[in-house]
């Protein structure tokens, strides 16, 4: 699968040379090994406990708002200082996984971001529950970073995105599951009984992991060293592929954090008026996202990269424009084709990151999850503003304009190829 085009033919060259096989290539796990499906299992279940710690209280913002005497823009502190803590903890965190190990990293990262979990629901107030969710996305950050880079060093090239696309997967799991169990636990017995659920759930999840995950065979240790990882991080910031898979996938984050942080106000106020449990319930949606990362592979292979990532754009906007109906029904659409866009471009976006990067995979996959994250935190807040502003008619309007400037992006990538291959053919003929 050929990482998308930006015009500059060295970056295609050595994207080229990273599909080649290997000297150590057969040792690779493939599909079909027992090996594979351990990894798939452990992956799937970090997944799962990441984004179901990373987003526990998006389902309850409604209920945190009226227990805490607090405004949407306010309780959403409580989802971006968890994704906003991932976003500035992961690279330096990833260079840990780069000296330490993939597994380790991950193992901590995942006891310590559960046990956090467990102490969240104590929280005294919202600037205690917001400095904990900061601490406890900064512990989770060790999952995402690593495990592409786990991924890409363990797993065949021919094989990569299929796996990328279960670990994703698993993420749209936890994000289901975390917020369907929130949902209902809290209509029953409060959010933070709801939250205490999560953190019980993250915590089977991570001794799962742990049990389950193979020894990694292909990392070798690097440095710690600042300049080493400045050099490396500059090496990566200077690639215009993967600052466009950045941007990208930034901008897609920062549609879902809009509308999923949002989403709960629009379903539990009128004219809907739904109770907290099925508010929750209404994250079953995410197995739309299940379905549409684990089959990103094959979308690209009949599509091509672009063409994949112009499916999952045009997708997310339809899903945007129909969500604004005063209609129960097509608000689920709409829910249904924004989560089905937006897994698809996450998981063709990111694997892009594992399979180009030719050295510091942790540090380029890092990168991709600070913009991720950034992308997240920043459409929380802001997504939650503009529907203080204008309603869920102005949270629409933000993802609209993000969208619009991920294809622009992408547009301006598939113009620089075509001129590189009008430039090769008349080179050719010279």
């Amino acid at each position: 699968m050929p990482p998308v085009d930006t015009g500059a033919s060295a970056t295609t060259m050595r994207a080229d040379a990273s599909l080649s096989p290997s000297p150590d290539s057969n040792s690779r796990l493939r599909p079909g090994d027992p090996g594979f499906r351990r990894m798939s299992l452990a992956l799937f279940a970090a997944g799962v406990a990441t984004f179901a710690l990373l987003y526990s209280t998006q389902a309850l913002l409604p209920a945190i708002s009226g227990g805490l005497g607090v405004s949407p823009d306010q309780a959403s502190w409580t989802v971006s200082a968890a994704t906003g803590g991932l976003a500035l903890a992961v690279v330096p965190v990833s260079a840990l996984s780069e000296r330490f190990g993939r597994r380790a990293t991950m193992t901590g990262a995942l006891c310590v971001a559960a046990l956090i979990g467990l102490l969240v629901p104590f929280a005294p107030g919202l600037g205690w529950l917001v400095a904990l969710r900061a601490v406890q996305g900064a512990a989770l950050a060790g999952v995402p970073a690593s495990a592409m880079a786990y991924l890409a060093e363990e797993v065949r090239p021919k094989a990569l995105v299929g796996a990328v696309g279960l670990f994703v997967a698993g993420n749209a799991i936890g994000g289901m599951s975390g917020r369907i169990l929130a949902g209902w636990v809290a209509q029953a017995w409060g959010w933070r009984a709801g939250l205490a659920a999560v953190g019980a759930l993250a915590v089977v999840c991570a001794v799962a992991f742990r049990l389950l995950i193979p020894k990694a065979r292909h990392f070798t240790p690097g440095s710690l060293a600042p300049r080493a990882l400045a050099r490396t991080l500059g090496g990566h910031l200077a690639d215009p592929l993967l600052v466009r898979l950045y941007a990208i996938g930034a901008l897609f984050m920062t549609v879902f954090g809009a509308v999923y942080t949002v989403i709960g106000y629009r379903l539990a106020g009128q004219p809907f008026s739904l109770p907290q449990g099925v508010v929750g319930s209404v994250f079953l949606v995410y197995l739309v996202g299940t379905a549409s990362s684990a089959t990103a592979g094959k979308l690209v292979g009949r599509l091509g990269r672009r063409g994949a990532l112009y499916l999952a754009m045009g997708t997310t906007t339809a899903g945007l424009l129909l969500s604004l109906a005063d209609s129960l029904l097509s608000v689920l659409l709409g829910l249904v084709l924004i989560t089905a866009g937006f897994f698809a471009g996450h998981a063709v976006a990111s694997s892009s990151v594992s399979r180009t990067a030719q050295t510091g995979r942790a540090q380029a996959s890092a990168l991709y999850q600070t913009a991720y994250y950034t992308g997240s935190s920043v459409g929380g807040m802001a997504g939650a503003l503009a529907f203080r502003a204008g309603g869920w008619s102005g949270t629409v309007v933000l993802g609209l304009t993000a969208m619009v400037a991920a294809a622009s992006i992408t547009l301006y990538a598939t113009r620089q190829a075509l001129r590189e291959r009008r430039a090769g053919r008349a080179t050719a003929h010279a």
